[in-house]
């Protein structure tokens, strides 16, 4: 495709990103959603980057010009989208977010009218709808069909109602020290005031959004910063999210960065002690770690891996029946309470299995040593299919002898060959990445 990536559509604002853009792809999504349209409504929210500005007006032009009327709901974080969508009865949902990004980049998502992201194959139609000059004039509304805008303030409450109910009632955060960090970005009003409606001892930073500081140096992508801070506070866990809150970060209190797959498998492990595990069975992605396998093969607990991207993980999910997935990265997915990744149920799910526990967030998450795992971008001149390539069968099964968990793929967008190799010998893993990158750059430059 030449618009979607594997997160809807992203890209510097003012340059991919333009208002043009935007309009038109809004245009070909009102097209496509009016095929199932029940309530001709179509949900729109956005983090707090200021290209959101120009891009939200020409949404609301290009929805409103083939007839379809818009809920406007502000800065709201990615998963309060997808829930208020279908909370809503909307057609549709669009969130306009780069997620972890710069300030300077801008994207679109959309998701149907149950709150899921849209597939692959939704996608491509929106694509080629964007690309039909017939199709797009064909749809053009006139006088009293042309559709109308309404700015709603109020929409929050409904999510943080939501998000409350997902914190087990017979628990309370009241004497927790918690210090979040919201990355100037769409959760800087409904994170802090969930927890503080739940009772923690709550320090907030990074709250004051100006259009230009989102995910700059704070939040999911800097949690050194949250650690200094847990540790001068005392305080007994940090979170910290990135700018449009689909990602979590935990720091526990001694300023310890919480590995990815450590956080899946404890909370993992605490869902199944609760009986709210469906299947015994948990959806990761090929990144993750086979520490987090051997972990929660004590309790019986299968893990399947889907390819990168929470919409993959989501997507096998639904496949298997299982109801939590996530990713190291910190996009984790609670099926019961969430659409997508959402990083402020994560958070308060993490609270609950800490407080369950009895135990200090260090010892509670040590329970998972993930295994030395090296990486390497390869830069190569061809994009040869791994499966045509000689000897490489005999160099995985030699590697997987030595007890080394190997992946490799091509970058979606660069000329990079991406290898992964993990094992229990970390000397042993860094010194077969040297012979792994010697024999691609053989395979793949001649």
């Amino acid at each position: 495709m030449k618009l979607f990536g594997t997160d809807g559509v992203r890209g510097l604002a003012g340059e991919k990103i333009t208002a043009e853009l935007a309009m038109r792809l809004a245009m070909a999504a009102g097209i496509y959603f009016r095929k199932n349209s029940l309530t001709n409504v179509i949900l729109l929210g956005k983090d707090t980057r200021k290209s959101g500005y120009m891009i939200e007006t020409a949404i609301v032009a290009g929805l409103t010009a083939v007839g379809y009327n818009v809920r406007q709901i502000g800065p709201m974080p990615t998963p309060a989208v997808a829930f208020l969508t279908e909370d809503m009865r909307c057609d549709g949902g669009i969130m306009i977010s780069a997620s972890h990004n710069p300030y300077w980049d801008n994207g679109i998502k959309f998701f149907d009218a149950s709150g899921d992201k849209l597939g692959v194959e939704a996608e491509q139609a929106i694509e080629d709808i964007y690309f039909n000059d017939e199709m797009i004039a064909a749809a053009q509304s006139k006088g009293l069909e042309i559709g109308a805008a309404k700015r709603i303030d109020d929409v929050i409450g409904r999510y943080i109602v939501h998000i409350k109910n997902s914190f087990p009632h017979a628990l309370t955060l009241k004497g927790l020290r918690v210090v979040l960090d919201v990355a100037n970005g769409a959760v800087y009003k409904a994170a802090p005031t969930v927890f503080s409606e739940l009772g923690a001892e709550l320090i907030v930073l990074n709250d004051e959004p100006d259009g230009g500081n989102i995910n700059e140096n704070c939040g999911a992508l800097h949690p050194e910063n949250l650690a200094r801070e847990v540790i001068r506070l005392r305080a007994d866990i940090g979170f910290a999210f990135d700018g449009d809150a689909d990602r979590l970060v935990v720091v526990d209190e001694k300023g310890q960065i919480v590995h990815g797959d450590a956080l899946i498998g404890v909370l993992a492990a605490y869902l199944d002690a609760n009986k709210m595990l469906a299947k015994k069975e948990i959806i990761t992605t090929v990144m993750s770690n086979a520490a987090l396998d051997d972990f929660l093969a004590k309790s019986k607990i299968k893990v399947t891996r889907s390819a990168v991207g929470d919409k993959f993980v989501l997507e096998k999910m639904k496949e298997t029946g299982a109801n939590f997935g996530g990713e190291q990265s910190g996009h984790i997915i609670f099926g019961d309470f969430a659409k997508t990744g959402d990083g402020l149920v994560s958070a308060l799910q993490a609270s609950a299995c800490l407080l369950s526990s009895g135990k200090k967030a260090s010892e509670l998450f040590a329970a998972i040593r993930p295994y030395p795992q090296k990486l390497s971008n390869l830069k190569i001149t061809q994009k040869k299919p791994l499966d045509e390539i000689k000897g490489l069968a005999q160099l995985e099964a030699e590697l997987k002898k030595l007890g080394i968990r190997t992946l490799f793929r091509y970058s979606g967008t660069e000329n990079l060959l991406r290898l992964l190799l993990e094992g229990k010998d970390e000397a042993l893993v860094a010194a077969k990445m040297k012979e792994v990158e010697k024999f691609f750059t053989k395979a793949l430059n001649e």
